[in-house]
């Protein structure tokens, strides 16, 4: 098996049976493997031996405590977690289903409302893990996970970023040490910049990146390297329209939004991402691009307008 050495499964002899290899990136091998303590499946991920040593011990340790503490119906959560020799390893649920990347490649565009629930249920989980303290800066189709039932898993908050300055004072990076945490096909700017305001605005532009290529099949800016960090200062983001013209006209408002290249320009907040993808999800798309105020008053109306039309009563619309 890749990048699991002989150590380690001795290791891990007693709890835990590696049955095959699930995925296997630059950062980490994922295992399937049997916990033998719970008679369970879960997801084994095996850090590779550069990073492992680029985090350390002491800050993965410091990591995965503040990624189990994550307890969300739309996250996948942290079991367990250790070290041996120079690998660094956790646990997760195994999640029958199968990666956002995956289906993609399988099915290639998705319907809209799809699209719309499975980056609107995204958008719950990191505003919930914002509200913890805790940013992700890996959102991409690979870390989404779709259950069999078709519910949306954010997956790999193993080695996260706290919102909070560092409880020692010293906060070494993956990207001082020499690595970019993330993946750069869906780093925000400033994350590709390596700079050190890195909020949670981030994972605003990650989601939105995610959320353009579930309904037009690919990234707006898909050339990668510095042509992709150009495109991103200077072009304006592809209208979805040219590619699906039955995409709502709001989409592409709340996509500039979320995709601007300046964080101030985005939504401050996952909260108000995932506000957005509601109104669009459940049609009120007149609505995605108004404040917040705004769509309280016209939910009220609504709401007043309904409560003077009798059930089943036929409603005729005004004249003109």
């Amino acid at each position: 098996m890749p990048e699991i050495s002989d150590q380690l499964q001795h290791a891990l002899a007693d709890r835990y049976r590696i049955e095959r290899t699930l995925g296997a990136g630059g950062m980490a091998t994922v295992f399937l493997a049997q916990d033998l303590k719970h008679d369970r499946p879960v997801a084994l991920k095996v850090l590779s031996t550069d990073v492992a040593r680029a985090i350390g011990t002491d800050r993965f340790a410091r990591e995965i405590r503040l990624a189990a503490r994550l307890q969300h119906p739309h996250i996948c959560s942290v079991y367990d977690s250790g070290e041996s020799g120079d690998q660094l390893w956790f646990t997760m649920p195994y999640v029958e289903g199968e990666s956002l990347d995956r289906k993609l490649e399988r099915a290639g565009p998705l319907p809209v409302g799809e699209a719309l629930r499975i980056a609107r249920e995204a958008a719950q989980a990191l505003a919930y893990a914002h509200q913890q303290g805790v940013i992700h800066r890996d959102i991409k189709p690979a870390n989404l996970l779709i259950a069999r039932d078709g519910s949306t898993l954010v997956a790999d908050f193993g080695i996260a970023r706290s919102v909070g300055p560092s409880r020692t004072g010293v906060e070494l990076t993956l990207t001082e040490a020499g690595f970019a945490l993330g993946t750069p096909a869906y780093m925000s700017p400033e994350q590709m910049a390596g700079g050190h305001d890195v909020d949670v605005r981030t994972d605003v532009y990650s989601l939105g990146l995610v959320l353009y290529e579930m309904l037009s099949g690919e990234r707006p800016f898909p050339h990668g390297g510095l042509a992709e960090f150009a495109q991103r200062m200077t072009d304006p983001v592809p209208r979805l329209a040219l590619h699906r013209p039955e995409v709502p006209s709001g989409v592409d408002g709340v996509l500039q939004r979320a995709l601007s290249f300046d964080p101030a320009q985005r939504y401050p907040t996952m909260i108000t991402f995932g506000e957005e993808l509601e109104s669009l999800r459940l049609g009120r798309a007149g609505e995605a691009s108004a404040p917040g105020a705004l769509r309280r008053v016209a939910g009220m109306l609504r709401g007043l307008f309904a409560e003077k039309v009798p059930p089943g009563a036929a409603v005729t619309p005004p004249p003109g």
